[in-house]
């Protein structure tokens, strides 16, 4: 079963979708004993709760073929052994999609005429995401955090996780002690050990192993997320990976500490020292661009303005506030006209939800930001094309 990567690319799939049934199912998940023991227990239920909405609308045929993947993966006992915090799948008869997140999500399910994606994008649109990368000869560790959380990634088994899995053959003679120098903050190393021309060898080594892991962290992970990466390490791997490494992604400034030796707590405060500063940036950035466009008339926080531009695919970049809910949704997407929605689906009904998405089916930008940081009231903001 393949665990798919929340990126643009897949946010354009999902959003491509328009063949009914939808299914879109929430919930959050938990990564250790005997806790995690209920969560295939409780996404049973919640596919129960789909397949009570289906059956009134869907014959039994319907429902048994666009349930079968749900019904498979809650009894996959592997997939439920590696769980992160959050899960989002989505599905139709043509479509299955199994997302793990490394944040808690809010149980829901929704049956519709099109996937419900927004706890999706306020987490992949947020601007305080980033990975770090734990950098050693003998264990890569990648995590993901944002300001207030931080989780391990589960590398896939074909990643080389060490130097002797990177280079195989190709790794000097089997006798070296590389694999026990070279780990990150306070480890001990080895490397003035080797004899005669050894120490070299191993050096070169090293090169080619970190060059093996910035390709596969560029190609795997940076560039289909286009999260900044933050290297934790000895500082003398830090210059040796910045050397070889062609990520745009990574940040200059890393963090000399192993994260083995440090709570995940204490990780994600030492990351945030490192990206706060960016962060803030980026967002002081936004602002001033939507304060400036609104001054000359290329932006606007009118919701109305907002819709109609976006249908027009006029809207280059929206500022969304976190966790805002506006009940009312568009009854016309191609004129961005909307109207009030039911009142019993706040999650689901939900007029900044409905612009974001017209907004990326256009091209342009969705940035979910905190309400203090927001530039208006309306808890949107829009920079305008033309």
């Amino acid at each position: 079963m393949m665990i798919s990567i929340l990126t643009r690319k897949l946010i354009q799939e999902l959003l491509s979708v328009n063949r009914a049934p939808c299914l879109s199912l929430y919930m959050p998940t938990h990564r250790s004993h005997p806790e995690k023991m209920q969560d295939p227990i409780r996404f049973k239920n919640l596919v129960k709760l789909l397949e009570k909405s289906l059956v009134k609308q869907y014959s039994a045929a319907e429902v048994n073929e666009v349930l079968t993947h749900f019904k498979t993966l809650g009894n996959n006992r592997e997939f439920w052994n590696h769980t992160s915090d959050g899960l989002a799948v989505i599905g139709t008869t043509e479509l299955f999609k199994v997302i793990r997140l490394p944040v808690a999500v809010e149980e829901q399910v929704v049956v519709a005429d099109s996937l419900h994606i927004k706890p999706l994008l306020q987490y992949m649109q947020s601007v305080d995401r980033y990975h770090i990368l734990g950098l050693s000869l003998h264990e890569i560790r990648l995590f993901e955090g944002t300001r207030y959380s931080l989780s391990e990634v589960e590398l896939p088994s074909d990643i080389p996780k060490t130097i002797t899995e990177a280079l195989g053959d190709e790794l000097t003679e089997k006798h070296s002690h590389i694999a026990s120098y070279g780990g990150l903050v306070g480890e001990k190393s080895d490397m003035h050990q080797g004899h005669g021309g050894k120490k070299e060898e191993e050096g070169k080594d090293i090169i080619k192993f970190f060059r093996v892991i910035a390709n596969t962290i560029y190609k795997n992970y940076s560039k289909p997320t286009e999260l900044p990466l933050i290297i934790a390490a000895l500082p003398e791997h830090h210059r040796l990976f910045h050397k070889v490494s062609k990520n745009p992604f990574l940040l200059s400034e890393g963090i000399s500490v192993n994260p083995a030796s440090v709570s995940i707590d204490k990780l994600k405060t030492l990351a945030w020292e490192v990206y706060e500063p960016i962060y803030l940036q980026k967002l002081g950035s936004l602002v001033d661009k939507f304060k400036q466009a609104k001054a000359n008339n290329s932006g606007s926080d009118n919701i109305k303005e907002i819709a109609e531009a976006a249908a027009a695919g006029r809207v280059d970049t929206i500022l969304i506030e976190t966790d805002r809910v506006i009940s009312k949704r568009l009854r016309n997407k191609d004129t961005g006209i909307f109207i009030k929605a039911d009142l019993t689906q706040p999650k689901s009904d939900d007029l900044l939800d409905d612009i974001g998405e017209m907004v990326i089916k256009m091209g342009g930008d969705v940035i979910f930001i905190p309400q203090v940081e927001m530039p208006s009231k309306t808890g949107i903001s829009a920079l305008f094309r033309y």
